[in-house]
């Protein structure tokens, strides 16, 4: 197969959806496939060698600034972008249901290419950076959104947990066919000898990586090991980068941490080894659609301690109930860990499970499912069961005959090809 990855912030790698396009495509061309990347033009270094012409950043007004700090970018959205890789790719593969997604799938259906797409971005991810995660309707606006202007046309979607596929069936989405397919864990994340740091070797070391974010609710984490009677004897390391850094610099001196929080972006080879010596991962987001960062603690043996919230798909890792804690409640996250600190017997028996567990998780064993999900997808497309699409909207047909126009303008196409391949569907 010849597989287009569609995606905007394909040049940001400390994104977490960026990180799963990039490792199914390296393990799908491992698997004899060709695969290629079509997103924003690469902010540093060289380009990626399977990555398309890069595409221009475009600059947000206004909200430029908190758009990066999520680590997110947009860009410009101009079929003459796409249009090459379109005629390339046996199947085309969207990640977001952005405006650039939307312009691969319209030129993708005009060419009689297969589309699918993936549910990566929940709406939480979007309100939460406004103070508004928690409010249903403004969320349910999204997901109808969503649906309405991207989702209705494409009929399967790559879901990593079960809980976004309940989210989704909830919000309506009854055309859609869900594949539940895990993000996967790369082999590299595995247990490792790792010996404390000599300044770490009498500290309780607690852990959580992941984007610096009000969803991701680190803050829970800072109140319980402050308030805690063991505040003295535990370390705190966040691995990671994002807006909320500074405001969890100041939690921490008004709360009085004992030992100062290690909070840091790390490379791979530094976050296995960290995970491979804690005491105890952490996992507190309230809005979570896979939680890949916590099966990589677990597979590295790590002991996790997670929200119960119901948007968070991350509690299904949980052996025991002492690894569960209640959702936004500090006071709870700070009993589970006191009781991990006291029992560590306990805690030393559970990490072995938790290890096989995150091997069944494996990357390889996800990549055999979208393999088969991509393909089945195409078969789908020669019995005709995908065109044109779900549902139709008369926007559609606008819109193609829009894209077309700017394409004989650019000069990407001859009007001759633009009526072809128009009056073909």
């Amino acid at each position: 197969m010849k597989i287009l990855f569609v995606l905007e912030c394909a040049n940001r790698p400390t994104n977490g959806t960026t990180a799963t396009c990039n490792r199914f495509a390296h393990e799908l061309r491992k698997k004899g496939h060709e695969v290629r990347t079509i997103g924003c033009i690469a902010k540093e270094g060289d380009i990626e060698p399977h990555y398309y012409e890069p595409v221009p950043h475009f600059c947000f007004p206004f909200f430029e600034g908190l758009i990066q700090k999520e680590g997110f970018n947009f860009v410009r959205c101009h079929p003459k972008y796409l249009i090459e890789s379109i005629k390339w790719a046996d199947i085309v593969h969207v990640l977001l249901p952005m405006k650039f997604g939307n312009v691969a799938r319209l030129l993708a259906e005009a060419y009689g290419k297969p589309v699918t797409t993936a549910f990566h971005l929940q709406p939480q991810n979007i309100t939460s950076a406004i103070r508004m995660g928690h409010l249903y309707f403004i969320n349910h606006l999204i997901y109808v959104g969503f649906r309405r202007y991207f989702y209705r046309a494409v009929r399967r979607i790559h879901c990593p947990s079960q809980m976004i596929a309940n989210q989704l069936a909830l919000h309506r989405y009854n055309h859609n066919q869900c594949e539940i397919i895990s993000n996967g864990v790369v082999k590299f994340f595995y247990r490792i000898d790792a010996k404390k740091p000599e300044e770490f070797k009498d500290k309780f070391v607690i852990t959580m990586s992941g984007r610096l974010a009000s969803e991701k609710r680190q803050d829970l984490i800072i109140k319980a090991v402050a308030h805690s009677k063991y505040n003295r004897d535990i370390q705190l390391i966040l691995c990671g980068q994002g807006p909320s850094e500074k405001r969890y610099r100041r939690l921490e001196k008004r709360l009085g941490v004992a030992n100062p929080i290690q909070i840091k972006f790390r490379g791979a080879e530094e976050l296995r080894e960290i995970l491979s010596y804690t005491d105890l991962y952490v996992h507190a987001s309230d809005f979570e659609i896979e939680g890949i960062s916590c099966l990589e603690a677990i597979a590295c043996g790590a002991v996790p301690v997670i929200s119960d919230s119901k948007l968070s798909a991350a509690n299904n890792f949980a052996l025991t109930p002492e690894s569960i804690f209640k959702h936004g409640r500090w006071k709870s996250l700070m009993q589970r860990i006191e009781w991990m600190i006291e029992h560590e017997e306990e805690r030393k028996k559970l990490s072995p499970q938790y290890e096989s567990l995150g091997k069944e998780y494996g990357l390889a064993k996800m990549v055999d499912k979208m393999e088969a999900f991509l393909l089945g997808s195409i078969e789908d497309q020669q019995k005709g069961i995908d065109l044109p699409t779900l549902y139709p909207s008369r926007k559609d047909a606008k819109r193609k005959k829009k894209l077309f126009k700017m394409l004989v303008d650019a000069g990407s196409i001859s009007q001759e090809e633009a009526d072809r391949v128009l009056n073909a569907r």
